[in-house]
């Protein structure tokens, strides 16, 4: 018999006619998240999974579906994943780190310029049927000569930073490391300690992963650091920005502004996370812009990333140890 491999969300037609080669697939065919309870129902019999940014896997599930073998994880965050139970119980959990990071800092860039240019608004102008032509209005502010902080200078936070090259900005960044000298000097970077790219920056950028330590990094705090009339993109993690502090700062004008494609409420493992988007942030129409959460949704990428995915699930199924592995479990490397 083939191994049974789950998919908790929907994939390209691609993904599924490599899989089915080998395996007995059991796809999620809706654009919907499947429930937790639903989940479980399919995989107590399955030998992987294929998961995605809204699931997670703790002891418990772990303990309810003791043929896994392997979770093929088609994102690169990974906190909603109890990796230490996966390795205790056998099972390899497997991630995508690459394919995100062009496409992320590309949105980034287009959220920039979209919240400091007031393009929402201009559309919305458009369409309501009142532009007759050219009037002195929804005047915004340009990048050229500007400062850009970003804070974390991993591989998104550099493949922003090599694509403002051509704006003429300033960019402050804040890391534990250096990077190197020839790449600081060809791309405009500064390295500065964190309150000194907050209060010197006109656009601020966290470009950190979710973790205890930068849960509400950008806090009421670090909002008071910043440079007063700033703005503020939001690209990594919902939960490293502290919403309602936010909305505090763009009602105060000290922010300026706030673009942002992932927000609290998505921190599934996160036990005190907030159910919504705070309200005045979505009624500020004027100082925020905001996508749900595409910072990966092209086309070929998303295909690339659920391919790279199934292969690594295809890789445990051959006894190989597969290329995305997070973990080493010490059993199960045969059926």
């Amino acid at each position: 018999m083939k191994p049974k491999v789950i998919l908790t969300h929907r994939v390209h037609p691609e993904v599924i006619e490599l899989l089915a080669d080998h395996c007995e697939v059991v796809p999620n065919t809706t654009n919907e998240t499947l429930a937790s309870d639903e989940i479980l129902r399919r995989a107590q019999d399955a030998e992987a999974i294929m998961t995605f940014m809204p699931d997670s896997v703790d002891e418990a599930f772990l303990r309810a579906c003791p043929r896994l073998r392997v979770i093929g994880c088609a994102l690169k965050g990974y906190d909603n994943y109890d990796v230490d139970a996966c390795t205790r119980h056998g099972v390899w959990i497997t991630n995508v780190p690459d394919l995100l990071t062009i496409p992320t800092a590309e949105l980034t860039i287009g959220l920039l310029i979209g919240l400091t240019r007031k393009v929402l608004a201009g559309d919305q102008f458009v369409r309501s049927g009142g532009f007759n032509g050219w009037r002195p209005a929804l005047y915004g502010c340009g990048l050229t000569g500007k400062t850009l902080g970003i804070i974390g200078m991993g591989a998104v936070g550099q493949a922003i930073a090599q694509r403002l090259v051509g704006y003429e900005m300033r960019v402050l960044y804040t890391d534990p490391l250096s990077l190197p000298k020839e790449k600081e000097v060809h791309w405009n970077l500064e390295r500065v300690e964190l309150a000194a790219l907050l209060a010197a920056s006109d656009f601020v950028v966290p470009m950190v992963p979710y973790r205890d330590e930068t849960l509400h990094m950008i806090d009421a705090s670090a909002l008071a650091q910043m440079k007063f009339g700033a703005y503020l993109i939001n690209t990594c993690r919902g939960s490293v920005v502290d919403e309602q502090a936010v909305a505090e700062a763009l009602a105060s004008g000290r922010l300026a502004g706030y673009a942002a494609d992932v927000f609290e409420m998505e921190e599934w493992a996160r036990p005190d996370r907030p159910h919504a988007i705070p309200q005045k942030l979505l009624e500020d129409t004027e100082r925020t812009l905001f996508t749900p959460h595409i910072g990966s949704a092209v086309d070929t990428v998303r295909l690339e990333i659920e391919l790279e995915a199934a292969r690594n699930i295809l890789q445990v199924f051959r006894n190989e140890i597969p290329q995305g592995a997070i973990n080493r479990p010490q059993a199960r490397m045969s059926a």
